[in-house]
């Protein structure tokens, strides 16, 4: 079984800080929790990589816990995490996001 390491581009990055602050501000610790259970599905890519339909010319994989999506591609043995997102916005934006 072929397994991969996961990098996460600073748009990404950015993504989850935002979120992170977003549930901060909704109970304590909850934006902990949140990057807890975005990075153990992030993990799972490591064996589930490109198993995921693909949209706007990136593979999509719904996090587990909380309504955001993780977009990402595979370059050779690596997962390149693009984007996470919320998956409760406007499809337009997503797209416009993905093209950044």
């Amino acid at each position: 079984m072929k397994t991969y390491s996961f990098i996460i581009t600073e748009l990404a990055h950015e993504d989850l800080q935002r979120a992170k602050d977003f549930y901060d501000e909704q109970a304590l610790y909850l934006g902990d929790y949140f990057i807890d259970s975005i990075f153990v599905d992030l993990e799972s890519l490591s064996f589930y990589g490109g198993i995921h339909e693909q949209y706007f010319g990136y593979y999509k994989m719904l996090a587990k816990r909380f309504p955001f999506a993780i977009y990402y591609d595979i370059e050779e043995d690596v997962v390149v995490v693009h984007a996470i997102l919320d998956t409760r916005q406007n499809p337009s934006s997503i797209e416009l996001r993905l093209k950044e």
